[in-house]
Parts: structure tokens; C-alpha cells; sequence
């Protein structure tokens, strides 16, 4: 064995374990249009599930690998820089490159535990830009649009064949017309005027879309066809053409698409030109580059922090008792630390916690459940943190928050997309936003139990509210299976005595719901109650949980969809459509 080489073999080793899982997540990708033509949907989300494993399964693999080939070289400073060339110069040209540097970080990291980030021995910053490879081959299908346009989107759908059939193409296709030319001025196609296709299909849940964009002249307009397939076939559900709508579908608040990208920073490149006020990092994450997407953030953090001067103070609201919060006024994301302590009545425990946040990872976050970026050993700048929150941190997280020298180091950290809480955002609403909030509250709640989620702890506090005034759970801490619960109604009390006891007269246990409580404590303001009974009473009758358990016991699937109920087909056009 030439001793030489070994950095050389190393890099070639961590590039091996890379390329199998690329390989393995683009095979079930792939397998994304099979579910969907089989109407397999619990083989989707299982496939969904499997993705998010894939990428520590083989880190932790590859570095096992990696450890036992350096032998007593592991940790090594010198080697590892070696490693770092050898790797760079055979990614230098991967049409994945930014990927692959960090899979090499994922390595490196998981055998330095306890070490922060280092420049010298990881990609740290990009060795490029995200977008230097650009296909010989267009990852979009280029339709002009003349009259009649019916015949263009006989085209678009000759392109994207699946092996099911259609339940009635000529209706969805009159529909898409219809819809398009409500959208275009003066209801005149402008010369030029064309959609761009990518050629990829994105699959999630039920659903299947079609993702492109609409160029009008100077303007751009995002163009998205959801995709149903239901017992009498395929359908268009909807033609999405205004940003909200499309930015919410591709929302941090959603589960990651399964979609098969050649080039992925070209397919991230025309998402941003749909989704201008996305960051790059939630497009890597929305098309399930999840790990990666935590590498941009990490770099758009870095970034802002030389630009910026402000400090560091508490996140606005009540203090949680289970996390510290905190937050950079000019930044737009929140940092959250897992107490030392709990204050009563809480009663969990710290890696119940850590729990909790992955099973929100896993699982359907059905748009309602922020997405959340764990960080170990995070190095800020003291000089960033005001005095009352650094003295607040060291009290309240003693064994994850340490000052060494200039620097404050978080063992344990959570990064997330900022919003304003629910409660605090009523506080300044107007009549018609508080409707608005609160019927969007109530549908939030509902959704989750549609993905077998019970909140646990419902208080406005722990909901926010998005740029698109949507409504998002972020408190995991009780949060929990719906299906583990049991939903009571409250017996009526034997006697006068009972009625007036200071303590329940009846047996509760651990699991136990009263959902004729939660008028007591869910909502403080008369006005704000009232709208909430009058939307959303069924939430406090114990008929709606047991039902909802009932079905997914069955194993039935709920249909959420991510975009507005009016903007379906068989809501627009429902004297022409006979579907729901």
C-alpha cells in the first residue's frame, strides 16, 4: 500500500458513498410516476419516509468506512486537507458538485464529533456558484401559444404520458383554456407569448404537478397543473397562475416533492424565477435535497452576518417553557435552544423533545408544521448577543451554551423560518385579518388530525403566522399520534357535590382529551372565540376526534390540498364537472 495515496483513497472512498446515494435516491424518485399511475399512496409517503433515512444511513456507512481505512490518521488535520483537494478536483466537474462537497461535510463532521465548522478541512463556502452547469439539452418543453389554444395543450399532455388512463382530457383541457384566457389582458395572447415546462414531474401525497412558468412578453407568471388520479382516471385538479398559491405548495410547511432532476441547481434556478422570494436553501429542500438546503442556509447566514451589524435578543412573544428563543431583528429566521429545565406543568424530558422534532421531520407536515434545521455545535460572535438574553441562554441552557473567548458556542440548536405569533399578530389585526386567522387556525388544526397529529398544547401562542397569513403549529413538545389519544366526553356530575368539587369527580388519564374544555382555554378574547365557534365548533365536540380516528384506523388518506378550494376545477366549472 502506498502511504501516499491514502488521502487519495479516502476522497475516492467518501465520492463512492456519495454516488450510491445519489444513485439510491434517484431510483426511488423514480419510483415516484409507478405509485402514481398505481394510485400507491401509502407506497409514495413510504418512499418519502425512506428518502429522508437514506442520506445519514449512508453517511454514517461511508464514514465507518472512512475511519477504518485512516486508522489512527482519522483526525489528522494535514491528511484531512489532502482529502479535501483529492475530492475537489474529482467533483470539479459533477453537474451535482455542490452536493457532493456536502455529503464530504456530512463526513467529516460525523467523525469529528464535537467539533464546530472548520474552513480549512470542509466546504464551508461554495468552491463555486450553484448554477455552473447548464444541460445541453433544455430541462423544459417550450410551447408557444396560438389559437386554439386547445390544440397546444394536446401537445403539452402527448409529452407527459403516464401509463393510466385519463378520465376526460378534452374537458380538463377546455378548463385549462378557459382559465388561461381569464388570465391573459385584454384576453388576447401576446405575440411570443409561450409556457415553459420542466420536464420533470413533481409527486407528492396524491398529487403529481406539472411545474412551469408562463411568459408573457416582460412578465413571468408561475404555471403549475396539479394531477389527481382517482378511480375514473387522471385528471387537471386546478391551473395555478398566481405566486401565493404556487409559493405555498413549494412552502417550508410541506413535505419535500419527490421529483427526478438531472441538473439540480439548473431545476433550482427555474424555480427561483417563479418563486423570486424563496430562499435557494427551501428550493434545495422543497425538492428534497433537504441536507444541502441546511449548507445554503448555513451560507446565507454567514453572508448576512458581515453584512449586518444589529444584535441578538429574545424572539417577541411568551416565553416557552421548554425552548429559549431567539433572534436576529434583521434576519429572518429564529434560533431555538432546548432548556436544561422544564417549568411545571411541563413533564417531558429533553431527548423527548428531540424526538418529537424528528417525528415532525418524518411525517406529513401537511403545510402546517414549520420545518425545522437541527445544528450541533454552532459558533456564534459574543459581540452579536445583547447581555440580558447571553445571561438569559447560560441560566436557562447551561449544559448547551458556553463562552470561549469571542465566541458563544450552542451545542444543540434549531433553526427556523420566522413568523409572527398567533397571538401577537391579533393583538393588531383588524376585524376581517382576525377572521381570517382564525378560520385559517381552526382549518390548521383539522388538517393535522387529517395526518394523524394532535397538537397536544393548542394555545394561539404556539401557532404563527406566515407572509401568505397562514397559519403554521411550531411548539413540538406535546405533540403527538392523534390516533394514541382517547377522546371523552365529560360525565355529567352525580350530585351537587360534584358539580361545584375543586378537583375532577371523574377518572382521567395520561391520554385522556375533553375537547369540551378547550372553549375554557384555547382562545382569552370574547370576540376572537366567537368567530372561532362559529368556523370551527366542531373542534369542540368529541364526535369530530372519534370520527377522524375512525378513518384512519380504516386506513383511509385525507384529501388536503395545498391550494385554495376555489381555485379546483370542480369548484370553478361545477355545472361542467362531475367529480367532488
Amino acid at each position: 500500500m502506498f502511504e501516499k495515496l491514502i488521502p487519495y483513497d479516502t476522497a475516492h472512498l467518501i465520492l463512492r458513498g456519495y454516488q450510491n446515494y445519489y444513485y439510491v435516491y434517484k431510483r426511488i424518485t423514480k419510483r415516484a410516476q409507478i405509485r402514481f399511475e398505481r394510485r400507491d399512496w401509502r407506497g409514495t409517503q413510504a418512499d418519502a419516509r425512506e428518502r429522508l433515512t437514506l442520506y445519514r444511513d449512508q453517511v454514517a456507512h461511508t464514514t465507518k468506512e472512512v475511519t477504518g481505512l485512516l486508522g489512527g490518521l482519522h483526525k489528522d488535520d494535514y491528511t484531512w486537507k489532502k482529502i479535501k483537494q483529492y475530492y475537489l478536483e474529482e467533483v470539479a466537474n459533477f453537474n451535482t458538485r455542490n452536493i457532493a462537497e456536502t455529503f464530504f461535510n456530512s463526513v467529516f463532521r460525523h467523525s469529528h464529533r464535537g467539533l464546530s465548522v472548520d474552513r480549512d478541512l470542509m466546504f464551508v463556502l461554495a468552491t463555486g456558484t450553484y448554477r455552473e452547469f447548464r444541460s445541453t439539452v433544455p430541462i423544459f418543453q417550450t410551447f408557444f401559444l396560438v389559437e386554439p389554444l386547445e390544440h397546444i395543450f394536446r401537445q403539452v399532455f402527448s409529452y407527459f404520458i403516464f401509463d393510466a388512463p385519463w378520465e376526460d382530457m378534452e374537458r380538463d383541457i377546455r378548463f385549462i383554456c378557459d382559465t388561461l384566457r381569464e388570465k391573459l389582458p385584454d384576453r388576447e395572447l401576446p405575440r411570443h407569448a409561450r409556457i415553459e415546462l420542466l420536464n420533470s414531474v413533481f409527486y407528492r401525497n396524491k398529487g403529481a404537478y406539472i411545474v412551469g412558468r408562463l411568459q408573457l412578453e416582460d412578465r413571468t407568471y408561475p404555471f403549475i397543473l396539479p394531477l389527481l388520479h382517482q378511480e375514473g382516471g387522471i385528471f387537471v385538479d386546478a391551473l395555478l397562475l398566481d405566486y401565493n398559491d404556487v409559493s405555498s405548495i413549494f412552502s417550508y410547511n410541506r413535505s419535500y416533492f419527490l421529483v427526478d432532476v438531472d441538473i439540480v441547481s439548473e431545476t433550482v434556478d427555474f424555480l427561483k424565477s417563479i418563486l423570486p422570494t424563496k430562499s435557494l436553501g427551501e428550493l434545495y429542500n422543497s425538492i428534497g435535497f433537504e441536507k444541502h438546503g441546511k449548507t445554503v442556509l448555513y451560507r446565507d447566514y454567514l453572508r448576512h452576518m458581515e453584512r449586518t451589524l444589529d444584535k441578538f435578543d429574545h424572539a417577541p412573544g411568551i416565553k416557552g417553557m421548554v425552548m429559549a428563543v431567539f433572534t436576529l431583528p434583521s434576519y429572518n429566521m429564529v434560533f431555538k435552544v432546548i432548556k436544561d429545565k422544564f417549568a411545571a406543568p411541563k413533564q417531558v424530558t429533553e431527548q423527548e423533545v428531540r424526538e418529537k422534532y424528528e417525528l415532525v421531520f418524518f411525517h406529513d407536515r401537511v403545510g402546517r408544521m414549520a420545518d425545522s434545521h437541527m445544528f450541533e455545535n454552532f459558533i456564534f460572535e459574543r459581540k452579536r448577543f445583547s447581555d440580558e438574553l447571553l445571561r438569559d441562554l447560560l441560566e436557562d441552557a447551561p449544559s448547551k451554551v458556553r463562552i470561549v473567548g469571542d465566541t458563544v458556542e450552542i451545542r444543540h440548536l434549531y433553526i427556523e423560518k420566522k413568523m409572527i405569533p398567533l397571538n401577537l399578530y391579533l393583538e393588531e389585526a383588524t376585524p376581517e385579518e382576525a377572521e381570517e386567522v382564525i378560520n385559517d387556525y381552526g382549518k390548521a388544526i383539522k388538517q393535522l388530525a387529517a395526518v394523524n397529529i394532535f397538537p397536544g398544547d393548542m394555545l394561539l401562542k404556539n401557532f404563527g403566522v406566515t407572509r401568505l397569513k397562514r397559519v403554521v403549529f411550531y411548539d413540538y413538545d406535546e405533540i403527538g399520534f392523534l390516533t394514541d389519544y382517547k377522546f371523552r366526553r365529560i360525565p355529567e356530575p352525580r350530585d351537587y357535590e360534584d358539580e361545584w368539587a375543586a378537583e375532577p369527580y371523574y377518572s382521567v388519564g395520561p391520554d385522556d382529551i375533553f375537547p369540551e374544555e378547550f372553549p375554557k382555554f384555547l382562545i382569552g378574547r370574547q370576540d376572537i372565540r366567537s368567530i372561532f365557534h362559529r368556523l370551527h365548533g366542531n373542534l369542540y365536540d368529541v364526535k369530530f376526534w372519534i370520527d377522524t380516528q375512525k378513518r384512519l384506523r380504516a386506513g383511509d388518506l385525507f384529501d388536503v390540498y395545498p391550494y385554495r378550494q376555489r381555485l379546483r376545477f370542480a369548484k370553478k366549472y361545477r355545472h361542467q364537472h362531475p367529480g367532488p
